[in-house]
């Protein structure tokens, strides 16, 4: 027999009260449906195979809670590990898994709450679950011939008698409790570390957007900038053109155009006064002209004893001696300047 379920009338055959003896049932694993399945005592036995399969269907949870079944024996069976649906007999009181091949335990073990009695002799187990430290209805447990943790065996003790037995499940839970406690611990400082850690990604993130949108505010800064340097010098251009075109026609008007062929520009003609002074100064030459003439007969010739002469040299020293004087020059050169 390798699994108590391959007969099921068997369980029912085995329960005397409120004990359930499966020891020495060769078993590899716990029948924990069958064990669900048993109804409560009292129906009819005409309608127990009928309301079996509803009531453990509906009702699992609450029919291994019911108070019949609260003392299991599972000892000197070839049980390697115990199922995780197996910490649903919550009802269980007394526990015997002693002369199995358990490796370890269910890491919900701790869900059975109402457990006070747990025989784990001459197993395989190294540790136990931390949800272990949950058992605290525990009186009595028994760790010997288990190649347990060398700190878990110390706090465990040996388990020669009842009393021995009592403090073994008394340190082994406070053991557990501090072990809980120490890993709750842990686990916060990696939430804690995580959370750091996410915060300081987040500001490094923060850190790097900023920067980024630093570098393209500067960017934009800079774009804005050279538009406003490329505009002040087209501005700049402009103006300089527009004033070169107004200097132009003043070129022009101040120099007359060539002709086709190349000539030079005519002069413009001469204005009214220029021309009467021309006139003016050719009858002065004429005059001069005369009065030289006059002068050289009245001075070289035999005509310088006449009369006339004689008042003409006389004319001509008083003017050379004027002249001496730079009084008429000075006047010319004055009049000159002022025409």
């Amino acid at each position: 027999m390798t699994k108590a379920g391959s007969k099921g009338g068997n369980l029912r055959d085995k329960l005397d009260g409120n004990e359930l003896d499966l020891s020495l049932s060769d078993l590899n694993e716990v029948p924990v449906k069958e064990l669900v399945s048993i109804v409560p005592r009292g129906l009819g036995a005409d309608l127990r195979p009928a309301l079996a399969p509803t009531w453990a269907a509906y009702f699992p949870q609450a029919s291994a809670a019911l108070p019949k079944a609260t003392i299991l024996d599972l000892s000197c069976n070839k049980l390697t590990t115990l199922p995780s649906d197996f910490c649903g007999l919550t009802h269980l009181v007394k526990l015997d898994l002693s002369k199995n091949k358990l490796q370890q335990l269910p890491a919900d073990f701790g869900r059975l709450v109402n457990l006070q009695h747990l025989d784990l002799l001459n197993n395989r187990l190294v540790t136990l679950p931390v949800s272990f430290a949950r058992l605290k209805n525990l009186k009595w447990l028994d760790l010997k011939d288990n190649p347990l943790d060398p700190v878990l065996a110390k706090v465990a003790g040996d388990c020669l008698d009842e009393k021995q037995c009592k403090q073994c499940a008394n340190k082994v839970l406070q053991h557990m409790k501090a072990v809980q406690a120490d890993q709750e611990r842990e686990r916060q400082r990696r939430l804690e570390v995580e959370r750091e850690g996410y915060q300081l990604a987040e500001k490094k993130r923060e850190a790097k957007q900023r920067a980024k949108e630093a570098q393209e505010r500067e960017l934009k800064k800079r774009e804005k900038a050279e538009e406003k340097e490329r505009r002040r010098k087209e501005y700049d251009a402009l103006k300089a053109a527009k004033r070169e075109q107004e200097k132009k026609p003043k070129k022009e008007a101040n120099q007359a155009p060539k002709s086709k062929s190349g000539s030079r520009p005519r002069k413009p003609p001469p204005r009214k006064h220029t021309r009467s002074w021309a006139v003016l100064k050719l009858l002065l030459l004429l005059l001069l002209f005369c009065v030289a003439g006059g002068l050289v007969a009245c001075r070289v010739t035999e005509l310088q004893q006449q009369p006339l002469c004689t008042s003409v040299n006389t004319i001509y020293d008083n003017a050379v001696q004027g002249l001496r004087r730079h009084e008429i020059l000075q006047w010319v050169l004055q009049t000159d300047s002022q025409q």
